[in-house]
């Protein structure tokens, strides 16, 4: 009987950590706005702006770190400016900002292994910012011309890169001694790219002949081209489960969802006149589109591929990324 009681307590307690654990995580939405020059703080639940902090003069991209309490913000300048603005996401204020020169036009921004990294289509190179010691503490050149998102793996060993004017994807591996590069060709406007969850492959989306290149991260190949007709093709995302994976079109309006698995479009949602930032919900229920030239984020249900809401987050709305604390 002791035993029986002794097993509900434990039960009990296990539920009570869980709970507590998952009430101790939140998670805000982020949301650049372009025509503002604000970054937006949405609470996921009633998707409602609860906050709103002052960004740079051409703000593009944004992360957060990985305790979710730091957020950066890219500011490309047509590859001229050298900002990454620094926001106090608890203190919720724009606290500082960090020169990224002699590297310039930093734009596509992933944070892992404790640092930020970014790509300088300016200077076609990538970057790591140490946030401990406040300075750029490694910096590699492409060779590419215009190189644009940046892609990172946990332990900070792989970074991946799009080079939308030279239509190739960068794929740089840490060695013993120093970091090696292997250029793939794809198509010029390869822009939007994911990393799939097992990290063997990479989608890449060109915007001028709308094609997804499916490229094996460990042969370095293109193993499968899909003519996705994804015309002005912007952003790319897989689905934290490897399920799906979403295409947002700046010139068509449209969101492209494709199943992974059997490499095909299951459906175009038209979301807009133009589609640009792309962001899934972490339990793949939803994705965040930003329709640029409509001034709305809009909210689609990855069940029912029917949009939910909009979400006003401020002029020309691009960048999204989520914030978990």
């Amino acid at each position: 009987m002791k035993k029986g009681i002794y097993v509900m307590v434990l039960c009990s307690v296990t539920l009570l950590t869980a709970a507590t654990t998952i009430q101790a995580q939140t998670r805000k939405l982020l949301a650049l706005s372009k025509g503002d020059h604000t970054l937006a703080v949405v609470d996921p639940v009633s998707l409602k702006v609860i906050a709103k902090m002052p960004v740079g003069a051409d703000p593009h991209e944004v992360i957060a770190s990985t305790d979710g309490k730091t957020a950066y913000v890219s500011n490309t300048g047509g590859g001229r400016f050298h900002v990454l603005n620094v926001i106090d996401l608890v203190a919720q204020k724009t606290i500082d900002s960090i020169d990224t020169s002699p590297l310039m036009g930093p734009h596509g921004l992933a944070f892992a292994n404790g640092k930020l990294w970014f790509s300088a289509e300016g200077s076609k190179a990538v970057g790591r910012y140490d946030p401990t010691l406040k300075k750029v503490d490694w910096a590699m050149g492409t060779g590419q011309n215009r190189t644009h998102m940046v892609e990172v793996t946990k332990d900070g060993q792989h970074l991946y890169a799009t080079n939308t004017v030279g239509g190739t994807v960068s794929l740089l591996s840490k060695g013993s001694t120093e970091w090696a590069q292997t250029v793939v060709s794809t198509s010029r406007g390869v822009e939007g790219f994911d990393l799939s969850p097992d990290g063997k492959e990479i989608w890449a989306v060109a915007a001028e002949n709308g094609s997804i290149y499916i490229i094996d991260t460990t042969s370095k190949t293109v193993i499968q081209t899909l003519e996705a007709k994804a015309i002005g093709a912007n952003r790319l995302r897989i689905t934290y489960d490897g399920k799906l994976a979403l295409i947002s079109s700046l010139r068509t309006g449209e969101l492209f969802i494709y199943d992974v698995k059997e490499r095909k479009e299951l459906k175009r949602v038209k979301v807009g006149a133009g589609a640009a930032g792309l962001l899934i919900d972490t339990d793949n229920s939803r994705a965040f589109v930003a329709c640029s030239p409509d001034n709305y984020v809009a909210v689609v249900n990855l069940r029912t591929f029917e949009i939910i809401t909009r979400i006003d987050v401020g002029k020309t709305p691009d960048g999204l990324a989520w914030a978990l604390q």
